[in-house]
């Protein structure tokens, strides 16, 4: 395949008038294939959710083989080639059975977008932040559980959440490192110092910056303060439209700079779908419009109805450049899961997972490991 006329995306020097070219499922620096002339286009990596729950009718905790299937496909569909599906705050023999069903699914070699790994969002959070979370399962944070864990997900877990004011966090942090798990603050009551201290631990990450944490004020800048003064730390942000302010995404970006940001879904079973009430979590929501809340709490929010694809286009409405977006979808989670050495760029030797936008952004083609799967070229 040989793609040439459009603006394509380049991790450092932005939007590129060149070539994407592929062999099989590689991308490549030339190809003998006819050209594509795809002029106002603009070909960017494949994105990469790393925290959202479900999708089309299903959700990662249901762990059943179908549901994942389906969830892979419909994500695949919107041009996320790469997910890492979050559980949620269940009980050990649930989240047991939700770390086997993604491992078989990862061995599977199945089709559809991705399984990099798996995300837990819990148990280990903190009660008064629990937000949508079903609080009769609400854990202490747990080394030796992370590790039964861990092993019914063959290795599998990629990032947890956790609350760093809660008893034996540190040490938690630091089993979680033992073990190649990544760990981000979120669902958390922790001020700056706790905070502070869990990423001198070895935390590494924010979990959706802004909800189910404090606010940041300028007495008190906890755990949004905390992350900015490590340099090393990346923040998760859904840019949705419903759960942060416009003018809070814009601000983010410029406090972490595009390099440091995580744009997520948080994506709920109602994604792509429409209107009404679903199950989650051993609770239920309803969705009117944009906004999902706790069935009877029109207060707490409870995820998005999104996609990634669909946040990144709303990051560009509130003022942030598609180039940025792109690189808080795509090479930021790529690094952050740790696969940056063969996704999230469009590098040769890299697999050839990408997405073909229209001039306004809309989706043209998908294209994974080489093949088009969604769309024409």
């Amino acid at each position: 395949m040989r793609l040439t006329g459009a603006q394509v995306f380049h991790p450092r020097k932005g939007f590129v008038l060149g070539e994407v070219c592929t062999e099989g499922k590689v991308l490549t620096e030339q190809s003998g294939d006819k050209a594509v002339d795809l002029p106002g286009c603009y070909v960017i990596p494949g994105l990469i959710d790393l925290h959202f729950h479900g999708c089309v009718g299903e959700d990662f905790s249901d762990a059943t083989p179908d549901g994942l299937q389906k969830i892979a496909d419909y994500e695949l569909s919107r041009g996320i080639t790469g997910i890492c599906p979050a559980g949620m705050t269940l009980g050990e023999d649930t989240l047991t059975a939700i770390c086997q069903n993604a491992a078989a699914h990862m061995e599977g070699n199945k089709p559809g977008a991705e399984v990099l790994g798996l995300h837990l969002e819990g148990p280990f959070i903190s009660m008064a932040k629990k937000g949508a979370q079903n609080g009769d399962f609400v854990h202490a944070p747990d080394g030796d559980m992370l590790e039964r864990l861990q092993k019914a997900a063959k290795g599998h877990v990629k990032l947890v959440t956790m609350a760093p004011e809660e008893p034996g966090a540190i040490e938690f942090i630091h089993k979680a490192n033992e073990l190649g798990v990544r760990v981000s603050l979120g669902h958390t009551t922790a001020d700056y110092d706790t905070a502070t201290a869990a990423y001198n631990a070895g935390a590494r990450q924010a979990t959706h910056l802004f909800n189910a944490m404090p606010p940041f004020t300028h007495r008190e800048p906890g755990v949004i303060g905390a992350a900015a003064d490590q340099e090393k730390v990346m923040v998760e942000l859904i840019s949705d439209g419903v759960h942060v302010h416009p003018s809070a995404v814009r601000t983010m970006f410029k406090v972490f700079g595009a390099e440091r940001m995580i744009l997520i879904s948080d994506s709920l079973r109602a994604a792509g779908m429409g209107d009404g009430e679903y199950p989650f979590g051993g609770q239920y929501i309803e969705v009117h419009g944009a906004r999902a809340t706790i069935l009877g709490h029109p207060e707490t929010l409870a995820g998005s109805v999104s996609d990634l694809m669909g946040c990144v286009k709303r990051a560009t409405e509130f003022g942030i450049s598609l180039h940025a977006a792109v690189t808080a979808a795509s090479v930021n989670p790529a690094k952050a899961l740790g696969v940056y050495d063969r996704l999230g760029s469009l590098d040769a030797g890299k697999d050839a997972n990408f997405v073909v936008l229209n001039p306004d952004y809309s989706l043209k083609a998908v294209v994974f490991h080489g093949q088009v799967v969604s769309g024409a070229l």
